[in-house]
């Protein structure tokens, strides 16, 4: 059998897949299926789940609303669907800011000397060193009125003698769009740096005999051959920042709400698993839009040079 098995390639494939196809599917497919089915029932009096085929959690969702003040049979509530914008409007900024910071640090550090490589990177890699967490409770310490930031300000403006009021940063929408840039940097640079580090000098040299200048350069090789990195950052960096709940409770200090804080509060305090499961799912389904129609517009960055 042993032997068999040896000259079977296809079921050498089939073994060697096997543990990783029976971990996807108890800790994903299932858990989506249930998912799934708990999304169309109910909620009972005591938060338990009545099965069943309604649409009422996703009209929710979407604002459209039975409970109405006017008389009318639906009206529309925007409550969730502006949670639900400004998750995608901050994943969408976030992303970028990371990308126009994470690209000139990436670029630095594939360009310098391979002794102080290693240097540069270990320094991108101390924040993940520490808890995520505590790492979000230190910008608390940084932006509140008698954090370190309105400290210096104060400090300046009493040499200066220039009136000073304590800033609000602290339980802003702009604290959490901070916490979220800084969380996420690395998992933005590592790929990009990855990408450039990749790129012969000999292609460098091509572009300078035929004429290139340095930016055109930069167009024409260097960006092209980096869009490998830049898409899967943009997915590392994206996908979590849409279900992420931790950075916005603790500097949006529950005034900031996001779709991850949505989902969290169902399940935890509102005892509704219904409307939680749907909101999952919207969530995902967006996330996955989002992905789709980007990759779809850059690729996964096809490596094409044209000097």
């Amino acid at each position: 059998m042993l032997k068999r098995l040896r000259e079977n390639k296809s079921a050498q494939g089939t073994l060697l897949v096997s543990p990783t196809l029976a971990w996807l599917i108890v800790l994903l497919i299932i858990p989506l299926i249930l998912t799934t089915i708990i999304s169309f029932g109910t909620r009972d009096a005591d938060g338990g789940v009545i099965y069943g085929f309604s649409f009422h959690n996703y009209m929710r969702l979407i604002g459209i609303s039975s409970d109405c003040d006017n008389g009318q049979a639906t009206c529309f509530d925007p409550l969730y669907v502006n949670i639900l914008r400004r998750s995608l409007s901050l994943a969408f900024w976030t992303t970028l800011i990371v990308i126009s910071l994470a690209y000139p640090l990436a670029y630095f550090v594939a360009r310098a000397h391979p002794k102080r490589r290693s240097t540069f990177l270990m320094l991108v890699l101390v924040p993940l060193w520490t808890n995520f967490v505590i790492r979000v409770y230190a910008w608390m310490m940084l932006l509140r009125e008698q954090g370190v930031i309105n400290g210096i300000i104060g400090w300046v403006a009493a040499r200066f003698n220039v009136p000073f009021e304590p800033l609000q940063m602290l339980y802003t929408p702009g604290a959490v769009l901070v916490g979220m840039v800084y969380e996420f940097l690395p998992f933005m640079i590592l790929p990009i740096f990855t990408s450039l580090e990749k790129i012969d000098n000999p292609l460098y040299e091509a572009a300078a005999d035929l004429g290139a200048n340095p930016f055109r350069t930069f167009l024409r090789v260097t960006l092209p051959l980096s869009m490998p990195g830049v898409v899967a950052g943009t997915i590392l960096v994206f996908i979590p920042v849409m279900g992420t709940f931790i950075v916005s409770d603790i500097l949006g200090g529950r005034q900031v709400i996001l779709v991850g804080n949505l989902i969290q509060n169902q399940f935890l305090s509102a005892r509704d698993p219904t409307f939680g499961s749907a909101a999952s799912l919207i969530l995902m389904i967006m996330t996955l839009i989002v992905t789709y129609f980007y990759t779809r517009k850059f690729g996964f960055g096809e490596e094409i040079v044209a000097v």
